[in-house]
């Protein structure tokens, strides 16, 4: 493995998916990484109707500029080379997309971890990108 896509949002188990990309690119430092967070679209009508699409995209990042920020100390500080990346839109369709288009060996991301009643009924972002990429799929809990 090359280049792995590093999906993180926020959660204990998408920081320990960091800490597992960390512990790899000491054994394989050639590692590459495009760490990414997907942020959910703003649609709430009270927010957009006061809001420029401008102001809602700039709130946007600014939500993941705070999720990647210590993510990105924890491989900067390990000297993991990576690439920081924002997609707004459907988690799974995004990690799927964007590791297409960097050409990712693989995907590593955390697992919320919910039971099987609760993935049924409300899926999980994980069992998505599992069916719907081919590549292979590290889920860290």
């Amino acid at each position: 493995m090359h280049k792995l896509l590093l999906a993180v949002d926020g959660s204990a188990a998408a920081h320990r998916a960091v800490q597992y990309v960390v512990a790899l690119a000491a054994v394989f430092p050639s590692i590459e990484v495009v760490l990414l967070n997907v942020q959910p679209e703003i649609d709430d009508w009270s927010v957009l109707r006061v809001l420029t699409r401008e102001e809602v995209e700039a709130m946007e990042e600014s939500r993941a500029g705070d999720v990647l920020r210590e993510e990105r100390a924890v491989l900067q500080a390990a000297g993991v080379r990576f690439t920081p990346l924002v997609e707004i839109g459907a988690p799974a369709a995004c990690i799927t997309r964007v590791a297409a288009e960097h050409n990712c060996d693989g995907i590593v991301m955390g697992s919320r971890g919910m039971g099987a009643v609760s993935a049924a009924l409300l899926g999980s972002v994980s069992s998505e990108v599992l069916q719907s990429s081919d590549l292979p799929l590290t889920l860290i809990r």
